[in-house]
């Protein structure tokens, strides 16, 4: 707070004080208003919902584990496939309902041409849920 003093001094600044009390007071009855308002505001409306005993279909899609090795050799569950016998396999497996998850494992020395190939005969065939298999560390 700056007080007036009796010294004369050729400060002719206005006082820059921001008065508090009026903000305090505005404050309050906002406060007052909402403390009175917010119970009104609560009203809710009693509805009758329906009762219905259902259980979650927990049917999970089979799995297919694709790996790839560096030559380029492809294994499906773990047993090897022809590239004849692939594309027949990937088409039987999209025909199925529901249709399986491909999750492929690609060794590091594979390269990444013969992955897009399995991706894309994958896709061609019908098979959207793709993901891949990964060593962690």
């Amino acid at each position: 707070m700056a007080f007036a003093s009796m010294e004369s001094s050729d400060d002719n600044e206005p006082l820059a004080e921001i008065n508090m009390v009026p903000l305090i007071d505005v404050m309050l009855v906002l406060l007052i208003i909402f403390m009175v308002a917010a119970p009104l505001l609560t009203h809710a409306v009693k509805v009758d919902l329906p009762k219905a005993s259902s259980a979650p279909n927990l049917a999970k899609p089979d799995s297919v584990q694709l790996a790839i090795n560096g030559g380029g050799l492809t294994f499906w569950n773990g047993e090897q496939v022809a590239p004849a016998q692939f594309a027949a396999r990937l088409a039987a497996a999209a025909a199925t309902q529901p249709q399986p998850e491909l999750h492929i494992s690609a060794a590091r020395t594979t390269p990444y041409e013969k992955v897009a190939q399995v991706m894309s005969e994958a896709a061609r065939a019908g098979l959207v849920r793709i993901g891949f298999v990964t060593d962690p560390g």
